[in-house]
Order: structure tokens, then C-alpha cells, then sequence
């Protein structure tokens, strides 16, 4: 079976990506690897932090992984919080504060459209692939559900009429930016060993 080091240090993510992968692959956290390095994040871009974060672990380590950056896209507020979700509001990353700053920005105004964006760099053999996986919906005008992590508590996706927090964890993940570019990363993966194995 094909390990993977997935370069996070959020429990949260390790968790739900190993929900989503259903042990198709081998999946290495950081700590399984003994990195406890501080990776840097300093890119403009999703794409960029990505890349950023998987070229670190395979320069240093060598081995094949992959790395997501995400965010919380509002249309009404050109597309903040974006790259800066997590920091939204400082630098102690606090997911509560972070909600609360964005429903302040958000009050009173009646577009509420936002969309969760996620973007995968893959490294396999010092090659990287990108994978994207976006999700529309709305921004509710408070929390809802006890559920999930981040802005989940005030994201509805489109069709739905509760937030990701008030979902179980397998329709969220079956919906969520992160669930759909996983989606992508796991069919090039499958593809690429099918591949592999016929020629060997």
C-alpha cells in the first residue's frame, strides 16, 4: 500500500482526510516522521502555501507527500478571508475569534455568498501535482451545530439548510472542498499505481 506524508500539523485535518481515504493509502502525519519543524506558510496564494509546504517535507525527507491550503472565500468582502483564514483574526489562529470577526464584517449585509476553496500539491518522486476542490454556499448570521472545525459553524453549502458543523462527518466530507480535492488526489493516485502495475 502506497504511503503518503500528509505535511500538516492539525489534528483536525489528519482526521478527516483519513475518513475520506478509508485506508486506500498509508497516510504519515508529520510527527510520524519526526518532523516537528515550524513549516513556513508565506505564500499570496493557496496554491502558493501549498506548494510551499510540500516541497519542504521532500527536499528535507525525501519522501512522496502531499500538503492542502485552504479558505473561507466571501464575495462581499473581495474574497477575504482567503489565504488568511486561519490568522483572520491574529496570529493566535483561534477559530472562535476568527468566526466572530467574520460575522462583525458580515453584519447587515445581505450577500452572504462565500465558498470554501481547497488546493492540493502532490509530490510524487519530485513532480508535483495540483488538485483543487471548491464548495459554494452562505454565510449564516450565527453559529450552528457543535460539529467540525473552523468556519463550519456558519457555513451552509448550497442546497442545504445547515451549516457543516450540524452534518455527520461522511455527507460533509462527501461535499467539502477538501473531501472533493481529495477526491481528485485519490483517482490520480489509484490511476498512476494502476499504471505502475501494468507495466511492471
Amino acid at each position: 500500500m502506497h504511503q503518503l506524508v500528509f505535511a500538516t500539523n492539525n489534528p483536525h485535518k489528519l482526521r478527516e482526510l483519513e475518513e475520506i481515504l478509508k485506508g486506500e493509502f498509508t497516510l504519515l502525519s508529520l510527527n510520524d516522521i519526526s518532523c516537528t519543524d515550524d513549516i513556513p506558510e508565506t505564500g499570496d496564494t493557496l496554491e502558493a502555501n501549498a506548494s510551499q509546504k510540500s516541497f519542504y517535507i521532500w527536499e528535507r525527507f525525501g519522501i512522496d507527500c502531499f500538503s492542502d491550503d485552504s479558505g473561507l472565500e466571501v464575495e462581499i468582502l473581495n474574497n477575504e478571508p482567503g489565504v488568511h483564514s486561519a490568522r483572520y483574526a491574529g496570529e493566535s489562529r483561534n477559530a472562535d475569534e476568527n468566526v466572530s470577526k467574520l460575522l462583525f464584517e458580515l453584519e447587515g449585509k445581505k450577500n452572504r455568498k462565500a465558498r470554501f476553496r481547497c488546493v492540493i500539491s502532490l509530490i510524487i518522486q519530485g513532480k508535483e501535482f495540483l488538485f483543487e476542490g471548491r464548495v459554494d454556499g452562505e454565510i449564516l448570521t450565527e453559529r450552528k451545530g457543535e460539529g467540525g472545525f473552523g468556519y463550519d459553524p456558519v457555513f451552509s453549502p448550497v442546497g442545504f439548510d445547515q451549516s457543516f458543523a450540524q452534518m455527520d462527518a461522511d455527507l460533509k466530507n462527501g461535499m467539502s472542498h477538501r473531501g472533493r480535492a481529495v477526491q481528485k488526489l485519490v483517482a490520480f493516485l489509484t490511476q498512476t499505481h494502476n499504471s505502475l502495475h501494468d507495466r511492471s
